[in-house]
């Protein structure tokens, strides 16, 4: 699978580094001698230079998508050092720090124009120069993947997070839901794209081409958001069962020898894997859009389908549950819970300690005694961690805070349902069901922004055990 993500981002370099060449060829000025790839010192006069000639903007159009063309083929081809040095000159040199933001504000306030010039004026040269690549063919691909990279730099280097943050205001503006489009994936669908889809699966690994095909199978669906200006790379995709009442289990789903079934006899929707593909576009969102176009999508295709709901992970569960384990020692259980667990410990663990024994036991879960007495007490910490909200009234944890936020409910929770290694490290293998009901979906909404969970009964009453 390494091999495969490998391969995959060289092609997708070498193809921008293509159309960088071919849209700079012919570009009036000399350019002057190659930059080296490690970028020396005393090749950064020379790169400033090109980015000022790029700023001046002289030319008219085609002249300065070749200079863009031109810079952006220059940075493909610095080593990793070289990328580095050339996106720290750009944040430092070329931001816009609050006394120069200042001095804009000022000269406007001297000045007659409208605010529209304001908003230029106090726009970071840097973000300048990158809205130049909207026009130049490869060009917002390479933006949203140079700003993966200032993320990566803006953990340790603050000019490097303040311009990756500059150029997600931008990212948001080109990517608006309005400009995407919704397509639906399936095997017939080009070997370049379902090997993207293998690269960015990052929920629920895809092992082999054949697990890939059950799940583009007639009972399954998978769509994605793709950008006109990026045609061949899809920005987020989902992958959807079509079944009988609400899956429980991702196993199941995703079991390649199970019997495909007839989707005109599905009555639910079970969207089960959401994945970002492109990391430049952290920050904004498509999630929520995706999952209300496709619903409203398999509606139209099939009458039948009259629930939608998603089973979906909860990543910070056993951290979670550890910590009360920990902290909160006995005191996180009721007293049914301490003497429930008596048949299946010796008589010198008893409570919390009971219960952290257990589960550092190998395959604890196939114990059927240890199961049972593990169940109800790891159901109503799940509950409470589900239905709880932090001091800001957000759910605590993340998943669930993206679709509560879409109009969800915390529908049930599954227990055992990703046994998985990943499974049992994030969640003890519990998983959970967010129901979308059409008709509800904005008064959940409206509820979770006054600080409510929406929750079932049935959730509801597990918390409060």
């Amino acid at each position: 699978m390494a091999l495969l993500l490998s391969s995959t981002v060289d092609r997708t370099l070498e193809r921008l580094r293509q159309a960088f060449i071919e849209t700079a060829r012919g570009a009036r000025e000399a350019v002057g001698a190659p930059l080296r790839p490690d970028l020396p010192d005393d090749d950064v006069p020379r790169l400033k230079g090109r980015i000022d000639a790029c700023l001046e903007g002289k030319g008219g159009e085609p002249a300065r998508r070749a200079r863009a063309a031109e810079l952006g083929e220059a940075y493909l081809s610095l080593s990793p050092a070289g990328r580095r040095k050339f996106l720290l000159t750009l944040a430092h040199d070329y931001g816009l720090p609050r006394e120069a933001a200042l001095a804009q504000v000022e000269r406007w306030r001297a000045s007659k124009e409208p605010p529209r010039a304001l908003v230029r004026a106090l726009e970071p040269p840097a973000v300048h120069l990158l809205r130049e690549f909207v026009g130049v063919p490869q060009g917002v691909k390479f933006v949203v993947d140079l700003r993966a990279e200032l993320m990566t730099l803006g953990k340790t280097d603050a000019a490097a997070r303040t311009l990756s943050e500059d150029l997600r205001t931008l990212l948001a503006a080109w990517f608006d839901v309005g400009f995407l489009d919704l397509v639906r994936i399936d095997w017939r669908s080009s070997a370049a794209l379902l090997e993207k889809l293998v690269t960015y699966e990052a929920v629920h690994t895809i092992r082999s081409w054949r697990d890939l095909k059950n799940r583009l199978d007639s009972d399954r669906r998978c769509f994605a958001f793709f950008h006109p200006r990026m045609p061949d790379e899809p920005l987020i995709f989902v992958e959807v069962a079509l079944v009988n009442g609400m899956a429980g289990s991702v196993q199941r789903l995703l079991d390649a020898r199970a019997e495909t079934s007839d989707p005109e006899h599905a009555n639910t929707a079970i969207f089960y894997s959401i994945s970002n593909c492109q990391q430049g576009l952290a920050g904004i969102s498509f999630g929520n859009f995706l999952i209300k176009r496709v619903a409203e999508e398999l509606a139209r295709e099939l009458p039948n389908i009259k629930d939608f709901a998603t089973l979906s992970p909860v990543p910070a569960l056993r951290q979670h549950i550890d910590g009360r384990l920990k902290n909160e020692g006995d005191s996180a259980l009721t007293s049914a819970e301490i003497a429930s667990l008596v048949p299946v410990t010796n008589n010198a663990t008893r409570g919390a300690a009971a219960v952290r024994e257990l589960l550092d036991r190998p395959v604890w879960w196939e114990v059927p005694a240890i199961d049972k007495a593990l169940r109800p007490i790891l159901t109503r910490f799940t509950a409470r961690y589900l239905t709880s909200t932090d001091e800001r009234g957000r759910a605590i944890d993340r998943v669930a805070r993206f679709h509560l936020g879409n109009g969800a409910i915390v529908e049930r929770i599954n227990w055992l349902a990703d046994v998985s290694a990943n499974g049992l490290k994030q969640s003890y293998g519990i998983m959970v069901n967010y129901r979308y009901k059409l008709g509800d979906v904005d008064a959940n909404h409206a509820a979770y922004a006054n600080g409510r969970v929406v929750a079932s009964r049935e959730v509801r009453a597990a918390a409060r055990m």
